[in-house]
């Protein structure tokens, strides 16, 4: 029995050594991007639901459609939104489409702001790519920041 608990120690010591772990490259992407919002759901309904459509230009050329939910605190300010859209296109020249997911909130705290790659969502040539998503608005435009993961 001792002798198998050493070899289990010593298999997962030598998996975990430095030469064996490679940790991914980083790439990022940057660019701008269009967006439509459009009402789906009643004007009374909550939350409030939209249809997404966007166009993305730079190392990301490439489309999007998907659906967002709202809602918030009229009293406090607080808000918050979800949302799921499929972007297909090309991204630096590799061809595919893939999911992101959006999770972001306001209060008198401040802003919270998550998208995400969804994991094994992506397709063709962009296959295991792993990322965030950070989106920046200046001068009523929207901007992109990528930094993902994509394997050779």
């Amino acid at each position: 029995m001792r002798g198998l608990l050493a070899a289990f120690a010593m298999m997962l010591a030598t998996a975990a050594s430095a030469e064996s772990i490679k940790e991914p490259f980083m790439f990022h992407a940057a660019g701008e991007f269009e967006v439509s919002l459009k009402p789906v759901s009643a004007a009374d309904e909550a939350p409030m639901r939209m249809s997404i459509d966007k166009q993305f230009h730079g190392d990301l050329e490439a489309t999007s459609v998907g659906q967002m939910m709202a809602g918030g605190n009229e009293a406090n300010g607080a808000r918050v939104y979800v949302a799921l859209e499929t972007v297909t296109g090309s991204l630096k020249g590799r061809k595919g489409s893939f999911i992101l997911a959006h999770r972001g909130s306001m209060s008198a705290n401040g802003q919270a702001l998550s998208v995400i790659i969804v994991p094994d969502s992506v397709t063709d040539q962009l296959k295991g790519i792993a990322g965030n998503l950070d989106i920046d608005i200046r001068d009523g435009k929207h901007f992109y920041s990528i930094d993902y993961t994509l394997p050779e």
